[in-house]
């Protein structure tokens, strides 16, 4: 078995489209990434996710640890509180979170989805 290894997730340009986000509320976001692994059954990933500027409903269907190297964006969740992210956060989004995310500058996050 070979081990899944991604050098400079801050430059890697060879990104597949992976289309826009479906629960636009404003703009219109586009998604890219690179997949870095796909566990049996599609039950765990991990990989890189870009996303360009709008704003979305957002909801987490499961467990997402997500560290944001580029970019600008506000989550709210629909209890109102407010995250920022900004370059080289951090965040854990435990499954069923829900709220918006409104991407002011397009971000870059190296995810895993368990």
């Amino acid at each position: 078995m070979t081990t899944p290894v991604l050098y400079n997730p801050k430059s890697v340009a060879e990104l597949k489209d992976w289309g826009p986000i479906p629960t636009m509320i404003e703009g219109q976001s586009m998604t890219s990434g690179v997949l870095l692994h796909k566990g049996p059954n599609g039950e765990n990933e991990t990989g890189i996710w870009v996303c360009t500027p709008g704003f979305w409903n957002c909801h987490v269907t499961r467990d997402e640890f997500c560290h944001f190297m580029l970019g600008r964006c506000t989550y709210t969740h629909e209890s109102g509180e407010v995250i920022e992210i900004y370059p080289d956060t951090i965040a854990f989004f435990p499954k069923d979170w829900k709220g918006t995310c409104r991407v002011h500058e397009t971000v870059r996050k190296v995810y895993m989805i368990r």
